[in-house]
């Protein structure tokens, strides 16, 4: 599958115009190759591509009512973007629901909790929120494996505040 898929971002970087194409895709409901697109989209983009950058407004608008697996994939190619306040915000409010939904897959609950760490650490006045939203009631749905990695992100999320405190 790695090699396919290395085929397929070699394609879409070889041809910059068909980006637009992928985010249309990706953000639409045509599964299985919404998701694909999705996936697809975040293997080829660097760190604030701008490529996508004029497509975040319907990156974020296409996320809510998608299955689970298409919502982490959307919220991995925002995670690379710096947003604005309002995505942001939007973002925030969504991840967050996903994440208070214990029955959701573990894997869009992690993806969507990556996503709030990096709000609470832009927003210090935010990081209040963390402590709430690592109860166990949140952890204990959760498999020994993405309880092991949700931990590590709890611990550098809070060694890197007292880190912020010691410079402020």
């Amino acid at each position: 599958m790695s090699s396919y898929k290395d085929e397929m971002i070699s394609f879409l970087n070889s041809n910059p115009d068909l980006v637009e194409e992928a985010v249309e895709l990706a953000v639409s409901d045509k599964q299985p190759y919404s998701w694909r697109a999705a996936w697809l989209l975040w293997g080829c983009l660097d760190k604030n591509d701008k490529r996508v950058k004029n497509y975040i407004d319907k990156i974020v608008g296409g996320i809510k009512g998608k299955k689970d697996g298409h919502q982490r994939e959307l919220i991995k190619i925002l995670l690379l973007m710096d947003l604005k306040k309002k995505h942001e915000g939007i973002l925030f409010d969504l991840c967050m629901d996903i994440w208070e939904q214990i029955n959701r897959d573990p894997s869009v609950r992690i993806t969507a909790l990556k996503f709030l760490i990096k709000i609470m650490k832009k927003y210090p006045e935010l990081a209040e929120e963390f402590t709430f939203i690592t109860q166990e009631q949140f952890l204990e749905s959760l498999s020994p494996g993405a309880k092991k990695s949700v931990s590590k992100m709890i611990v550098e999320f809070y060694s890197s505040q007292k880190m912020k405190q010691t410079v402020d």
